[in-house]
């Protein structure tokens, strides 16, 4: 297996649509996007299904002084997971771990200001909510999204994603309706590696697609 499985996010979007061939014209569909890297993929997603896209805010929360590393998650609702075993094993402060919260929930807020500044969140009560990120690594991100979209009483959540680590799908079975991935390598090491074309999503790019029509016409 090459190293790199996907040109870019727009053609991971594509080949993960052929999945999910199923839901499509379904008008009770409801494709979510964690942003921002989960909107281009998404964005093929909502076109090949002709359902409405709209997306999803979640924030990783990480550990002070190794941001990268995960301790947990805040999406929105004032949805926060936090991974117990991390914070015990490093022995993180509760003070510590509410500055992190603090600085996320600012931009988690920030984003949800702009992503919706022109047309309201969508209504998802009843509907069946396929959501999408461009990979899935520890599975914690995901998992706070799932959470707080429990929230807004769906009928249910299919996770989908491109790649997953084995860890992150196998947790994510325990939280969502349904997990969908086109593959899962033993050997992960980073969503990253799995793209020709990983570069950053902006934005301006998320904005853009998001003003494209979605849904059937």
């Amino acid at each position: 297996m090459a190293i790199h499985e996907f040109r870019d996010r727009r053609a991971a979007g594509r080949a993960l649509a052929q999945s999910l061939a199923a839901y499509a014209d379904q008008p009770d569909v409801r494709v979510l996007a964690l942003p921002r890297g989960g909107v281009p993929v998404a964005f093929e997603v909502a076109e090949a299904l002709h359902a409405p896209l709209d997306v999803f805010v979640v924030r990783k929360l990480g550990v002070p002084g190794h941001e990268e590393y995960a301790m947990g998650a805040i999406a929105t609702g004032h949805m926060q997971v936090l991974d117990d075993e991390v914070v015990r094993q490093l022995g993180l402060s509760d003070a510590a771990i509410a500055r992190v919260v603090q600085a996320e929930r600012a931009e988690l807020e920030r984003r949800e200001r702009q992503y919706h500044s022109r047309r309201p969140a969508l209504d998802v009560r009843g509907c069946k909510v396929l959501l999408v990120d461009d990979g899935l690594a520890t599975g914690s991100t995901m998992r706070a999204a799932v959470r707080a979209l429990r929230l807004l009483q769906p009928a249910c959540i299919i996770v989908c994603s491109p790649v997953a680590s084995v860890e992150a799908a196998a947790l994510l079975r325990g939280e969502a309706d349904e997990v969908i991935c086109l593959f899962t390598p033993a050997h992960f090491h980073a969503v990253g590696k799995w793209y020709t074309d990983f570069s950053q999503t902006t934005d301006e790019e998320v904005m853009e697609l998001l003003d494209r029509p979605h849904g059937p016409t």
